[in-house]
């Protein structure tokens, strides 16, 4: 049995480059597991017409964007680990990843891993967060034998 329970939804048109349900469980395998024992997380893949309602209504930005985590806040009562839901937009993800002349399966792993961290109560609002988090980041995916995700960045 895995302890990371992933419910993979597919609500877009284009599959194209959609990486297979195992590579979504491997990457979050590989963020959740050195920080909690276990969590169970929906990841919803969507066209920009979600991604713009939803960053819309939640956000206040009327544009799409490549992924919304929504953290669940479990009541202590209960003993499960439900993380939350990421919403994550396929057609930014791939034109994100040309623009910046990334593998696009580096990048879904690295959108898959930046959202799950949020989930797990990192954030990037401060410099300091945002050193751990990217730090973080690039460790699980050079772990994972991908690229620095922010190396275009210097």
């Amino acid at each position: 049995m895995n302890k990371v329970i992933l419910d993979l939804q597919l609500a877009c048109t284009n599959t194209r480059y959609l990486p297979k349900k195992h590579d979504f469980q491997y990457w979050l395998e590989a963020t959740i597991l050195p920080l909690s024992s276990m969590g169970e997380i929906t990841i919803r893949i969507v066209d920009k017409k979600e991604s713009q309602q939803l960053n819309l209504y939640y956000r206040g930005y009327n544009k799409p964007t490549n992924v919304l985590s929504f953290c669940f806040e479990v009541p202590t009562a209960i003993k499960l680990l439900l993380l939350g839901d990421l919403v994550i937009c396929s057609q930014l993800i791939e034109s994100e990843a040309i623009k910046q002349k990334k593998d696009i399966l580096s990048h879904w792993a690295h959108i898959v891993i930046h959202g799950t961290l949020h989930l797990l109560g990192y954030e990037h609002s401060t410099m300091n967060t945002a050193k751990k988090m990217e730090s973080l980041e690039t460790k699980i995916m050079l772990n994972l034998g991908f690229k620095d995700p922010y190396c275009h960045l210097s």
